[in-house]
């Protein structure tokens, strides 16, 4: 990789290597302060479908445009802006209009991309960008040989942070969900006169709505890998392992294309090439058949052989197998026959590690408690709104606002959560 432009060759590899020696947190951080030499900028954000639990990150000082750029602003980038070809222009970012500088790699198979939102509008050199973008492509094919390896420290970090960012994506997601219904369910209020106000206000609303969904599609796009592609790109990295071989490679495409989460499908593959080049280190091996298979909650990825029958979980130790297993919560079984064959199975959860259900009733607020605790009686709204000196109007709003906390359909259902944590 050539680095050229106002940074001498000596100081510029110097940098690289400081940013890619970062922890994968502070890794944009760095690289931004080391850009900030030659490209003075606000903010940087990124979106890298290499990785697998936090596909998008923004960095700036307090105040910066950091805190108000959203992905939705930058999938539109990833679209317009060819790999390899830096762009400057004026882009719609972080709620405002800024001049940027945008660099896509194609260095990770889906393409990763650098914004910088830059502190002043002036045309710069050609030289400049090409150092932004071979720092860029830097890191992201450092990144991608992290998650291509699929070592466990990484694992363990991918599936913690995965784990974190669903719940904090599912905490957003009840929060405008619930205001939204709430405000659909006054808006469609009979009380209210004026149509036309109400009309556009109940279109706002529904908008938001799809919007919302809209972005929790785009980051799972992001995030998560369909199975029948993500054995396909395994397929395509074992048969150049064969390809002097005598040995016949039988595959087994997963029966299902549901989504896997990145560090799933980094995993499985990284074991499956371990555990082949572990079989094609035996004598007399004619015939390999690899294949995955999805159940309800784990992903199964089988290596099988008809070799002499001696492998065993030692065998593959140096591989590091079990460590990148265990690092997501999923087991190694070895079935060796002798004179017969070896069957390895690598079975991965498809989802983090549940934790304990918290309270359903914790996030109601001290007046729904009160509805919900007449829902539970049986009481309908014209009582509930005199036992609380509220009108029948404020009592369908709380009703609504708990049906969606709770995550039930109906009254029924909201007295009966209530009455099996009471």
């Amino acid at each position: 990789m050539e680095l050229t432009g106002s940074v001498p060759a000596a100081p510029a590899l110097a940098a690289a290597y400081e940013v890619i020696r970062q922890p994968l947190g502070q890794i944009l951080p760095r690289l931004s302060a080391i850009l900030g030499t030659i490209v003075p900028h606000l903010a940087a954000a990124e979106l890298s479908t290499n990785c697998a639990h936090s596909p998008f990150k923004t960095y700036g000082d307090s105040g910066s445009p950091a805190g108000r750029i959203t992905a939705a602003e930058l999938h539109p980038l990833v679209a317009s802006v060819p790999a390899g070809q830096p762009w400057q222009g004026t882009a719609g970012i972080g709620g405002a209009e800024h001049p940027v500088l945008v660099v896509a790699s194609d260095a990770t198979p889906r393409g990763a991309l650098l914004v910088l939102v830059r502190s002043e509008d002036s045309v710069l050199a050609a030289s400049d960008t090409a150092v932004v973008q071979a720092m860029w492509d830097l890191v992201t094919s450092h990144r991608d040989r992290l998650a291509t390896e699929a070592t466990p420290g990484t694992l363990a970090q991918s599936r913690a942070s995965a784990g974190e960012r669903a719940r904090v994506i599912a905490e957003l997601t009840e929060t405008h969900a619930t205001a939204l219904s709430g405000l659909l369910g006054v808006l469609r209020s009979r009380g209210m006169d004026d149509a036309t106000a109400r009309t556009t206000a109940v279109e706002l609303a529904v908008t938001a709505l799809v919007e919302l969904r809209a972005e929790t599609e785009r980051d799972q796009a992001v995030a998560e890998e369909p199975a029948g592609q993500a054995f396909a790109r395994l397929a395509d990295s074992l048969r150049p392992m064969l390809r002097y071989s005598p040995v016949r490679l039988e595959l087994g495409a997963p029966d299902s294309n549901r989504p896997l989460a990145a560090d799933v499908a980094h995993a499985a593959r990284a074991v499956v090439r371990a555990v082949l080049l572990t079989v094609l280190e035996q004598d007399d091996v004619n015939r390999i058949h690899v294949g995955w298979h999805l159940t309800g909650n784990e992903l199964r990825a089988t290596v099988r052989d008809d070799g002499p029958g001696e492998l065993s979980t030692c065998t593959l130790g140096p591989h590091r197998v079990g460590e990148r297993l265990e690092a997501l919560g999923g087991r190694l079984d070895v079935d060796a026959v002798p004179g017969w064959g070896t069957t390895v199975m690598a079975t991965i959860p498809l989802g983090a590690p549940e934790t304990p259900r918290a309270d359903p009733l914790a996030s109601l607020g001290a007046r729904e408690l009160e509805v919900l605790t007449h829902l539970a009686r049986g009481h309908r709204n014209r009582l509930i709104a005199q036992e609380l000196h509220i009108s029948e109007s404020t009592v369908k709003f709380h009703v609504a606002n708990i049906l969606t906390k709770l995550g039930v359909a109906s009254r029924g259902e909201a007295s009966a959560v209530f009455h099996a944590v009471a």
